[in-house]
């Protein structure tokens, strides 16, 4: 398939989700060449998972799919840019490449606005709306020395 082939699918999977009472997102991935490896749709309201956008249903589907968390080799096709947890997710996944349709200012017109995630990205944890704090950080270090020592650890 060609990629506007396959940006057509995952739009088309956007209004079909729509149809079915889902959010408008779907989400396409392919090898370099267009073979379809796997599909994803928002499914947040019907599975009450709010990570169940629909470019990581199509990267848990894929990674299962071919038995590998490392995606690289191929690319996502998404309906929308992605808003910051799926983008972290491409990333994560080594996808080689995002074709998007819609942009993040078309989602923040029709109610799904992500800029304040993007604004807290930008400050020091101390000065989020979100409060946090370092807790056990002594104890927790454990964790990460013993992986650390670990020789036969599949990095990622």
């Amino acid at each position: 398939m060609t990629k506007e082939e396959l940006m057509k699918k995952a739009i088309e999977l956007s209004k079909e989700n729509v149809a079915n009472g889902g959010g408008p997102f779907g989400a396409v991935i392919a090898t370099k060449e267009g073979e379809i490896i796997a599909t994803g749709v928002n499914r947040v309201t019907s599975s009450n998972d709010p990570t169940a956008h629909a470019e990581v249903n199509a990267i848990r589907a894929a990674a299962a799919r071919l038995g590998t968390f490392n995606l690289a080799g191929n690319v996502i096709y998404t309906s929308c840019e992605p808003c910051p947890m799926c983008l972290g997710a491409i990333y994560w996944a080594r996808l080689d490449k995002i074709y998007y349709g819609n942009t993040k200012e078309d989602a923040k017109h029709i109610g799904f606005d992500d800029s304040f995630i993007y604004d807290e990205l930008a400050l020091d944890a101390a000065d989020r709306k979100l409060p946090s704090e370092s807790l056990l950080s002594n104890e927790a270090i454990a964790a990460f020395q013993k992986w650390t020592a670990t020789e036969n650890k599949i990095e990622y």
